[in-house]
């Protein structure tokens, strides 16, 4: 039997990929929910998908119990709320990142797994969907570049104002900026290292240009450094991607070990070769540029199964939490000073 899903919540255009991806991984959409805080985003999801039914009423899909999964890209703050209600519902759920925005959601959405046996799960896009960060596991894995040293990630992102929703420009709605944006690198971190652990090291927000932004306080700048027993990982994110680049950002990735290190070039190569998921190997017998670009990842296939199995294969209910707890840490240092 087809497993079959419900979009609600399509505050984000990271909902486009969420969909797609179930889509492409075999699940059916048995309609979404056309109620948003962004125009834009319901315009272009109209325009990606229209034969998906469109449903004004909400409970038709929360109702609907042969509906197992229910995707959600709402506002950041909502999503753990949501969350909470599809379970109880009888529904696991995925989440765009981030999932969890407060110490008091993660507690709630924690016992709310605990009471229903669902699974709440949050699509880290930067390593579900990159090819790249796939290859350079593998590499790392099978000893390429020797014992893992240390790993640094760049999220820089372009701002896009004239687009941005309200919500987008206050913490509290949207989480902080190591909370939106840095959750990503430490999935990738405690993924690559394989642990659930990390020290949080160091950890900074600020609000650099403040005339760039229609509020004063906005987070355009954020940094932390986190270490377990295996590595140290170095991590910065802003908003700062200037409008002549052919991307909304230069994501990269480098990764250091006892004997080489993997740059991962994830948007794009400056100047360079087309498209994004770059991979640069160096060691001690050669330098090598793996194109990863069209490789299959196969994380949202191993969801899949995992929502079939009742497996974890994709991600531990363990590991997104640990992703969300330590996001939630940084962010507390942070603002402690």
């Amino acid at each position: 039997m087809t497993q079959r899903f419900a979009v609600i919540g399509i505050d984000h255009r990271h909902v486009y990929e969420l969909t797609q991806y179930l889509i492409d991984a075999g699940l059916e959409c048995a309609g979404w929910w056309n109620v948003t805080t962004n125009p834009h985003v319901l315009e272009g999801f109209r325009r990606r998908f229209p034969h998906l039914p469109e449903v004004a009423e909400r409970e038709r899909l929360m109702d609907d119990q042969g509906i197992g999964l229910v995707v959600t890209a709402a506002i950041p703050s909502e999503r753990a709320a949501l969350a909470i209600e599809a379970m109880r519902r009888g529904k696991d759920v995925l989440a765009d990142k981030p999932g969890i925005t407060t110490r008091a959601d993660l507690a709630a959405v924690q016992a709310a797994v605990a009471e229903t046996r669902r699974k709440f799960t949050v699509a880290f896009g930067d390593r579900w969907a990159s090819p790249a960060s796939a290859r350079a596991r593998e590499l790392v894995q099978a000893g390429a570049i020797g014992r893992l040293v240390s790993t640094t990630g760049m999220s820089p992102h372009r701002m896009n104002r004239q687009t941005r929703p309200d919500w987008f420009w206050d913490a509290r709605t949207n989480g902080s900026i190591l909370v939106d944006i840095g959750c990503h690198q430490i999935d990738s971190f405690l993924h690559l290292t394989g642990r659930e652990e990390a020290e949080i090291v160091h950890a900074a927000i600020r609000s650099v240009a403040p005339e760039r932004t229609p509020v004063a306080d906005f987070q355009d700048w954020g940094e932390m450094i986190l270490r377990n027993d295996v590595c140290t990982a170095t991590m910065q994110m802003h908003w700062f991607t200037p409008d002549g680049l052919a991307d909304w950002g230069d994501g990269r990735a480098f990764i250091w070990g006892t004997e080489g290190f993997i740059e991962l070039r994830k948007n794009l190569d400056l100047l360079g070769r087309d498209g994004g998921q770059h991979l640069f190997l160096t060691n001690n017998a050669k330098t090598e540029y793996i194109a990863c670009a069209g490789q299959k990842v196969g994380t949202f296939r191993a969801f899949a199964a995992d929502l079939r199995d009742r497996t974890e294969t994709a991600m531990t209910q363990s590991h997104c939490f640990a992703v969300c707890r330590l996001a939630l840490e940084a962010e507390e240092r942070a603002l402690a000073g």
